[in-house]
């Protein structure tokens, strides 16, 4: 099947031929019909299948009339977790609907208010937001959401994780209740499963397996490495030049911070973002990464389902994540849009259950490298020390330990004879 016969415009699909998009995923064939039908929609998918077109071009096309209109007002509204998925989505709005003369903003926090007011104020047809800056900007009265005809929540499992879950009914309750809504989520906690049926009305539900699209289509080894020897192989590996770009995951941000330095060092040029990063300083790392001034970006998981990287072949997974679905967001931000991705584990002893845990996800055995510079050899893992405090002292110690060192007795006369003595000035 190619977009042609998903009756999408001549205007976007002409966009979506200069983007190269050929052929439609599972997602954008059974999502986009009902959507441009008016529909409401239940979408189940994982980060990598194609969720961001599958909403966007279809909203473009419902709005395309408004271009027309002289005086612009939001008719799109599109919440999502953070800031990084957020300028994903706008760069999209802005591919698809290069020719459709529709306008596409941006706002987030962490950075000043003050040039997001300024595009606001000039008119905006679809508004992208993190639901944070949204409200204090409705709070503030710079925006109204009163002619809101669309409204789309990306991630929605992410932002209850996130602990948006609370701003987002704040947000939707200023919405006209006469709308078409679409949901989209990766995973469906009994949570958002309530959230949704509040929300929608009468939606045609979208699934797309979990795992599935992603993991198969992505070359997957792990390494059992000692934790301290990670950072050595993480080095010997991008000596192969082949590795050219390659996104690293840390499961702490001091972690990520260290990566980078230790790669610095080795002349290999790396940038970390994650959540103690300015906006600026992530902005501006995220596109060295995609221009490759950066062969390296060291992220945490704040960064996991926020970028859209074309062409990105490598994930390395420097510390496997506790949570087991995480790793499937990871490793999908490569073999995007039909292309293969290979990604890189570091598995240490304490690790292993991780790994376990993994597995019986993906329902398949990830392939071991074996015979590499930098083997396993810690197998057991040592007791830590214990730190007994004051209360669970030896009775013996802790009377030391307060027992104050003898002093001479001296009677009160010796002692007034001893402050009459006058003192030495020199």
């Amino acid at each position: 099947m190619n977009f042609t016969e998903l009756n999408i415009a001549p205007l976007i699909l002409k966009a979506l031929e200069q983007a190269h998009y050929k052929h439609p995923t599972p997602i954008q064939v059974q999502a986009i019909p009902p959507i441009l039908s008016g529909r409401d929609l239940l979408g189940c998918a994982q980060t990598g299948t194609g969720k961001t077109a599958a909403f966007a071009v279809p909203t473009l096309q419902r709005l395309m009339h408004k271009a027309r209109s002289p005086r612009r007002s939001i008719s799109a509204l599109i919440l999502t977790p953070t800031r990084e998925l957020a300028l994903q989505i706008h760069e999209s709005m802005q591919t698809y609907g290069r020719h459709t003369g529709l306008r596409s903003c941006v706002i987030f926090g962490g950075v000043s208010q003050n040039q997001q007011e300024i595009q606001l104020r000039q008119g905006v047809d679809i508004l992208v937001a993190t639901p944070g800056r949204l409200l204090d900007l409705l709070n503030q009265r710079i925006i109204t959401l009163a002619q809101i005809e669309i409204l789309i929540l990306d991630e929605a499992d992410r932002m209850l994780d996130m602990g948006f879950i609370h701003d987002v009914k704040r947000v939707i309750a200023q919405v006209p209740a006469k709308r078409q809504t679409l949901f989209f989520s990766a995973t469906m906690p009994a949570e958002i499963v309530k959230l949704s049926r509040a929300i929608l009305v009468d939606p045609i539900h979208v699934s797309i397996s979990p795992e599935s699209p992603t993991v198969e289509k992505i070359q997957q080894t792990v390494y059992f490495v000692d934790k301290a020897n990670k950072r050595h192989l993480l080095i010997h590996l991008l000596g192969n030049p082949q590795i050219d770009s390659v996104l690293v995951f840390t499961r702490t941000k001091h972690g990520a911070d260290r990566v980078v330095r230790e790669l610095n060092d080795s002349r290999i040029r790396a940038q970390a973002i994650h959540g103690n990063k300015s906006q600026n300083a992530r902005v501006r790392a995220l596109s060295d990464f995609k221009s490759k001034t950066t062969r390296v970006l060291v992220a945490t998981d704040i960064a996991a389902r926020g970028i859209d990287i074309d062409g990105l072949s490598y994930v390395i997974n420097y510390d496997l994540p506790e949570v087991p679905e995480t790793y499937v967001h990871r490793i999908g931000r490569s073999g995007r849009a039909g292309n293969v991705g290979t990604s890189l584990s570091f598995c240490d002893f304490e690790e292993k259950k991780l790994l376990t845990a993994i597995e019986k996800l993906i329902v398949k055995p990830i392939p071991v490298v074996d015979g590499h510079s930098f083997p396993l050899m810690i197998t057991t893992i040592e007791p830590k020390p214990v730190q007994m405090g004051r209360r669970h002292m030896p009775q013996q110690r802790q009377a030391t330990q307060h027992a104050r060192p003898s002093q001479p007795q001296t009677s009160r006369a010796q002692r007034q004879t001893q402050q009459a003595k006058p003192k030495n000035r020199y």
